[in-house]
């Protein structure tokens, strides 16, 4: 299994954020971006998962076979700021739903609803409404939406955020699962994940770009 991008640009509005980014990952490597605000990780996360079209380049990934017949995007799970959970519908009735509109792709199988709810810790409020839920549970329960539908890929943007000290531990020992059974992550970050196998890129956005470098 390969995630590879080949000479990536892409614009916000009129400016070219970044230009000639590349990376080539198999499975269970990790890739962390870093850099400040505003230096294009989350758009480079937002064209890998086929959000946004780039400038120009390619993103290809290539399955356990070798073979290309889906997008990038379309092996790939994302996890942006916001948490893609209907406020007004229980926890169970979101992860129900994400299950079963998602599936699984050949290579693996998701977890049932209430061992991803087990899995993030949350085992005993999956009949609340989400929108009950402080932050830190949401966003857990967000992350609970990548274990329901198997995608060799994550893609995750700032996948920490509103988490404490020990939820944080949580989600990266599911990470390094994830690694583990095989599977690419992409991570946009401005803390240390203590991930195995993994790669750095720092992205400079346009401070970089009168010097043709992105990091």
């Amino acid at each position: 299994m390969h995630l590879y991008a080949e000479n990536l640009a892409a614009r916000r509005g009129e400016d070219l954020i970044f230009s000639n980014v590349s990376f080539n990952l198999a499975g269970g490597d990790a890739l962390v971006l870093t850099g400040r605000n505003g230096s294009g990780k989350s758009t480079l996360l937002r064209v890998v998962a086929g959000l946004l079209r780039q400038e120009k380049g390619r993103v290809v990934f290539t399955d356990s076979k070798g073979e290309s017949d889906h997008p990038a995007g379309e092996a790939s799970h994302y996890l942006g700021h916001r948490n893609a959970m209907k406020s007004e519908l229980t926890v169970v009735e979101n992860l129900a739903f994400w299950k079963t509109f998602l599936g699984d792709m050949a290579g693996g199988l998701g977890l049932d609803v209430d061992e991803t709810a087990e899995a993030v810790g949350l085992a005993g409020i999956t009949h609340l409404p989400f929108g009950y839920l402080s932050a830190g549970q949401q966003r857990r329960i967000a992350f609970a939406k990548l274990l329901v539908a198997y995608r060799p890929i994550w893609i995750l943007d700032e996948p920490t955020a509103a988490l404490d000290a020990g939820a944080e531990r949580l989600f990266v020992d599911l990470i390094t699962a994830h690694q583990k059974n095989g599977g690419i992550v992409l991570a946009a970050t401005h803390q240390p994940l203590g991930l195995e196998n993994v790669q750095e890129m720092r992205m400079t956005g346009f401070a970089g770009m009168s010097a043709g470098v992105w990091g």
